[in-house]
This record gives C-alpha cells, structure tokens and sequence, in this order.
C-alpha cells in the first residue's frame, strides 16, 4: 500500500510538529509514510533516516506564485507528478479544495482531508489531532520524532571532541526574525552561572543572518569563547549527531528548538513573540516565557524579558 501525506506548511517547526500524525499513520497500515513539503522545511536535511518517513516530495510553490506547482497550469502538473506514484490514500493537512481536486485527478481513490472551507482559526495540532483519530480511529500519538545512525552520533564524538564526562550543551541563539532573538547578554548570563555549577562544553546553532551572526560573535569573543563551538558553517543534517550528544538544549523559538526536542533532548525554549503552542507542544520542552507575562503570543515583544535565573532553574532540573 503506497500512502502520501500533504502537509503545506512552510517551515521546518511546521513540518516536525506534523511528525506525530505521520507516525500514526505509519504504525496504523504498517508502512512508511510518503510525504509531500515545501522545499523550504528542508525536511530532506533530518528525516532521510526517520524509519517511518518513506520518500519526500517537494511541493513547488513559492512567494512569486511562480512554481512549477502555483496556479492552474500547476495544479495539473502537481496531479500528474502525484499520478505517477500510483497512490492508494492521500491524508491532506489543509482545507483547500484545490488539494482534494488535485488528488482526485491523480486518480488516488482514497482521499482523506481537513473540513473544507474552514482554515479560518485552525488550531495546529488539535485541528491535526482531530483529522486523524477521526480518519483511522486511533487518537494514540507519540512526541515528534526524528533518527539519526548511530556511527554519525559516534563520528560526532570524535570529530567534535566530544566529553560525555562534561555537560554538553545546544545554544541555539538564531530565529527566523528579529523579535524571537534573545540577546547575547542572556545567553552570556546562563553560561557563567551553569559553568560555576558544572563544567560544560557549548554548541551555538545559528544561521547566516547578519544579526544571527552578530550575537554569535558577541559570544565567541566573551571570555567563554574556549568553551563554545559554532555550528553556523554546518548544514542541518551535519548538526544532528552533534545535538543528539547533548545533554540538553536551550534555544530561542528556532528550527533547532523543534529538532533537538524531536532527537529527544530536552529542550528549553525561550519564547519571547510567538505563540506558546510552538515551544511546548512535546514533552521535551520547557518554556520560558518574559517576565511579567502570564501566556506569549505575537507581538509579546519579550526578548529582553527572558530572566537567565529562570533558564538556569529549568536547566539544573533537566540535569539532575
């Protein structure tokens, strides 16, 4: 039996907060799953291990409205490019009727879809939850989770030089926008209160945004510099058996936070602007929110309110 699920979504926390459902369906018809994302949640980059993720489709849509997948001349090209893999059941995560068209075209006879018309307040994982106990009758679901071999985790070990008689630590101090960036200063904070505590090794994931790099070299030029290696020159596939020797992470709302918690480390999330759901929705995360809010969500603008006090707590709990 040949299963396809659509998931629509755009980035990388996005496609790993889907993980759960996928796996679901994997378990429930004993085959790996195939699925069709946008390039941009780089899912090729830490699922080509995952044991219930079979092949990964792209989805050519883009801002420009211009991929090979985008307008009506793309919706017959995206039936004929599904057509080919001769599908049984198509599970599609959105409320669109052009998908349902589209999987009717690919002649795939089972198809199985959010309500239509009502993507208005769709709630990220009860909508999903909800499509799929209703579709296979099971409501059992697992954290995200993700693979990695295991001679990469123990090529990691030596190329890294890493010590499991120290505490290894992810710094993951990007995010995909300004408000979500906690500064350097923070960051600086939990690592000389930890390393009075514990002797402890860091690994600052970034990205090549000016201002990413700008709080990564805040940090590499403190005097915790010998203590931290970045990752920034590494692509994602290359930093996964790095994070799965870590013994927890601490990252901004970031595509790191979402895969070191689908590697089962757990993870602080710092969650300054963005809805709470996004950094606690496994149990592998504990959020931090601002000082002096009772929930975060858009426009909290807490970045400066996140209290390294409350991240060593978390941290020292996690370690013990």
């Amino acid at each position: 039996m040949k299963i396809l699920a659509i998931q629509s979504r755009m980035g990388i926390g996005d496609t790993v907060i889907f993980l759960p459902f996928i796996e679901a369906l994997s378990k429930k018809y004993n085959t790996p799953i195939d699925i069709m994302v946008r390039e941009s949640s780089k899912a090729d980059q830490y699922l080509y291990e995952t044991n219930y993720i079979n092949k990964i489709l792209i989805l050519e849509r883009n801002n420009e409205s211009n991929g090979n997948h985008d307008g009506f001349l793309g919706a017959f090209n995206l039936a004929k490019d599904l057509k080919k893999n001769h599908f049984d059941k198509v599970f599609i995560f959105n409320s669109s009727l052009r998908f349902s068209l589209i999987a009717k075209l690919a002649d795939i006879k089972e198809i199985y879809q959010y309500p239509l018309f009502k993507k208005e307040k769709q709630h990220i994982i009860n909508t999903a939850k909800k499509f799929i106990e209703d579709s296979i009758n099971d409501g059992n679901f697992n954290d995200p989770k993700i693979n990695v071999n295991e001679s990469k985790i123990k090529d990691a070990v030596i190329n890294f030089k890493i010590k499991k008689d120290e505490v290894n630590i992810l710094l993951g101090i990007g995010g995909s926008g300004p408000t979500k960036r906690i500064p350097s200063k923070t960051f600086l904070e939990v690592i000389e209160k930890i390393t009075q505590l514990k002797k402890c090794n860091f690994f600052l994931a970034t990205g090549k945004n000016n201002e990413e790099q700008k709080i990564l070299k805040e940090i590499l030029v403190s005097e915790f510099s010998n203590l931290c290696t970045p990752l920034d020159n590494l692509t994602i596939k290359e930093t996964l058996p790095i994070i799965k020797n870590c013994d927890a992470s601490i990252c901004n709302d970031t595509s790191y936070s979402h895969l070191s918690a689908a590697l089962g480390i757990n993870t602080i999330t710092l969650m300054a602007d963005t809805p709470l759901i996004y950094g606690s929705y496994s149990s592998r995360m504990y959020p931090i929110i601002p000082d002096g809010e009772s929930i975060v969500t858009h426009n909290t603008l807490g970045k400066d309110r996140i209290n390294s006090n409350k991240i060593i707590e978390k941290l020292i709990l996690i370690l013990n």
